[in-house]
C-alpha cells in the first residue's frame, strides 16, 4: 500500500504563512481524491481542503476559504496547501489522506470516511 508523509509543519506567529506538503511513497499512481483534514486538541477531525485527480474540483471547508489553497505541480506528486494569514484557531495536527479505491476523477470528497489512506501528521502551531 502507498505511504503519505507530510512536511513543513512548524511554530508561527499569527498572520504568517507556511506550506505544507503531502508525498507519496512511489514516484507516481492514480487517486481519485487527495485531502487534508485537521485536529486540534480536544476537537474532533475536520476537513480542510481537498483536490480530484483532474485538478478541476477543489473544495475547502469555510473557516479556511481565501486563505487556504491546495495545489500540485504537473506530476500531481507531491501536493501542497499553501496557508496564508494564520489564526491562532489554525493550530492543529494536520494529516494528509488519499482516496484511491473509489470514486470520480472529477469530483473531490470531502468527507473523512472516503479516505483510505492516511499519513501521520505535521504539527501547526500559530501563536497570537
Amino acid at each position: 500500500q502507498v505511504q503519505l508523509v507530510e512536511s513543513g509543519g512548524g511554530l508561527v506567529q499569527a498572520g504568517d504563512s507556511l506550506r505544507l506538503s503531502c508525498g507519496t511513497s512511489r514516484l507516481s499512481f492514480h487517486y481519485y481524491s487527495l485531502a487534508w483534514f485537521r485536529q486540534a486538541p480536544g476537537k474532533e477531525r475536520e476537513f480542510v481542503a481537498a483536490i480530484s485527480w483532474s485538478g478541476g474540483h477543489t473544495p475547502s471547508a469555510d473557516s479556511v476559504k481565501g486563505r487556504f489553497t491546495i495545489s500540485r505541480d504537473n506530476a500531481k506528486n507531491p501536493v501542497y496547501l499553501q496557508m496564508n494569514s494564520l489564526k491562532p484557531e489554525d493550530t492543529a495536527v494536520y494529516y494528509c489522506a488519499v482516496r484511491d479505491n473509489r470514486g470520480s476523477d472529477y469530483a473531490a470528497s470531502t468527507r473523512a470516511t472516503d479516505y483510505n489512506v492516511w499519513g501521520h501528521g505535521t504539527q501547526v502551531t500559530v501563536s497570537s
